[in-house]
């Protein structure tokens, strides 16, 4: 793959810094998910701040690229990035779920800058992102759509809706990021709804698929690489720790949903700084 080392640990500190902003905003805001807003940073920081092409200070501009968080609930790393790549200023991180905030409890495009999509009931994402990259093609565009989502997300059946279309229309331009941490809010994703051989299932309806370790950087823009390179839809299947780079939350499914108080904040905060 060969990536300089320089831009990969550029990445790895954004990622950092996306875990700790994380847990500040849920710690501060009494409520939140910190288990899949730390599986999806190292995703989110490669996607902010290498694959799209997205300009701050316009964020409305026609020609960027389309970014939707179908798993909604791990909108805290959405937001610690949209910061950080310089939509708004750190000071709006202390509003999460605030009564007229900016930052919702869920993804809404009307109220944060850099949204594409408001999100939160799970199985829509990848049905919006299918109409964006349609739309793109009529439009004659070349940008991009990139839609996260998570595991437990894809015992919906409109998941599957939506990849069926998408392979029918060989949308080129439409890329899925699954976050497979194993867990969701009441348990291992195989003891809720066994999900299978995600690989075989996209390929089944059509898609080009490549699984990766979703904390490895490495591997994330060499699987952004190969969907760009790719005819037809890619979906790219990220396995990933719950709670990644908190000791305490990887792997816990109480953490799916919990905000750690004041102690645990320490620790977690300690441990992502040191890591």
């Amino acid at each position: 793959m060969g990536y300089p080392e320089n831009e990969l640990n550029r990445i790895r500190e954004r990622a950092r810094e996306i875990r700790r902003d994380s847990i500040y905003m849920i710690h501060k805001a009494g409520a939140g998910h910190p288990g899949g807003s730390l599986s999806a940073a190292d995703l989110l920081a490669a996607l902010y701040f290498r694959e799209l092409r997205i300009d701050p200070q316009h964020p409305q501009w026609p020609d960027r690229d389309r970014f939707i968080l179908s798993k909604g609930h791990g909108c805290p790393a959405l937001y610690a990035a949209l910061c950080a790549r310089g939509y708004f200023g750190r000071e709006q991180l202390d509003t999460l779920r605030e009564y007229h905030s900016m930052l919702q409890g869920h993804p809404d495009m009307r109220k944060t800058p850099g949204l594409d999509m408001s999100s939160g009931s799970l199985g829509n994402g990848l049905s919006c992102g299918l109409g964006m990259a349609m739309a793109a093609r009529c439009l004659k565009k070349d940008f991009r759509v990139y839609v996260l989502l998570g595991d437990g997300e894809c015992e919906e059946g409109e998941v599957w809706e939506a990849a069926m279309a998408a392979a029918h229309h060989r949308m080129s331009q439409l890329t899925a990021i699954v976050d497979i941490n194993g867990l969701q809010l009441t348990g291992p994703t195989c003891e809720v709804m066994n999900l299978g051989d995600l690989n075989a299932k996209f390929r089944a309806f059509g898609w080009s698929a490549i699984e990766i370790d979703g904390h490895c950087i490495e591997e994330i823009l060499h699987a952004f690489d190969y969907a760009r390179e790719t005819e037809g839809p890619v979906a790219i299947l990220a396995h990933t720790i719950k709670g990644k780079g908190v000791s305490f939350m990887e792997n816990q499914v109480d953490w799916h949903g919990k905000a750690p108080n004041e102690e645990e904040t320490r620790r977690a905060l300690a441990e992502i700084m040191q890591a």
